[in-house]
């Protein structure tokens, strides 16, 4: 019988301790509401509209991300140039700012007082208290972690593919499109993923921005702060199990990504 030396014991408690950690509050909040509870909750039109609009809003943040980022992704994955590690370093920015700066920093450039806001406003768009609001702060903390998964999938693409289609003549868009953007599908759709994940769980620059229209991590605040854990507990299972969906996507698409390669 093999004897396992002290170190393969420190490393299966401390892994055990850190799985403890993560599942004990989940499974305790999981399993306090009741299967009716649960179904009572689901069918309430307010929770309905809240997570449907937590839902919608983090789908556009991911699609608006998707369409701005990639460029700028693969910007950062081809080239080298003079600032670039600066430019690498505002885009994790939003990831180290605290939520309720997020919230502020936006509304201080959306607000009356700033002439961006002066002229949103002229043109009929309202960010506070809206849906463009959310999704303009969903896009701010969920960008980084679309950006920094796609840059990955570009570099991991040898760019002498690319360089023997243009000395066949293809431009560079054409190159993009038939070369580039077909390997890196799957760096796209788990950016997508990280960025939808971490949009719908904001809570701390929404709630600046705009408390109402209610997104589910505001409502389960609310709820909290109005009657506590009971009532709050259903809408935050629910949640849960959305962000689970969005993760084991995520890891499935992970693995798939790392057999391939």
């Amino acid at each position: 019988m093999k004897v396992r030396e002290p170190f393969f014991w420190i490393i299966i408690s401390c892994g055990a301790v850190i799985m403890a950690f993560i599942l004990l509050p989940l499974i305790e909040m999981m399993t306090a509401p009741s299967l009716a509870m649960l179904m009572e909750t689901i069918k309430d039109k307010d929770v309905v509209r809240s997570i449907w609009l937590s839902v919608y809003t983090a789908g556009s943040a991911a699609l608006i991300s998707f369409v701005l980022g990639t460029p700028l992704a693969y910007l950062l994955a081809r080239t080298s140039f003079m600032g670039k590690r600066l430019v690498e370093g505002i885009v994790d920015l939003p990831i180290a700012i605290p939520h309720p700066v997020v919230g502020i920093a936006i509304l201080s450039v959306a607000g009356k007082n700033h002439w961006l806001g002066q002229a949103l406003s002229e043109l009929g768009v309202r960010i506070m208290g809206s849906v463009a609001g959310i999704i303009v702060v969903l896009t701010f903390v969920g960008l980084p972690f679309y950006l920094n998964a796609v840059k990955n999938g570009f570099e991991s693409i040898s760019p002498r593919l690319e360089k023997v289609s243009r000395s066949l003549g293809a431009p560079m868009f054409s190159t993009f499109l038939r070369i580039t953007f077909p390997l890196a599908w799957r760096s796209m759709l788990i950016g997508l993923i990280m960025c939808c994940a971490r949009a719908i769980s904001e809570f701390g620059a929404v709630v600046i921005v705009a408390y109402h229209p209610m997104i589910a991590p505001v409502m389960i605040y609310e709820r909290f702060e109005a009657f506590g854990l009971k009532y709050s507990q259903p809408v935050a299972v629910w949640l849960v199990f959305i962000s689970l969906i969005l993760f084991l996507l995520l890891r499935i698409l992970t693995v798939r990504k790392k057999q391939v390669a």
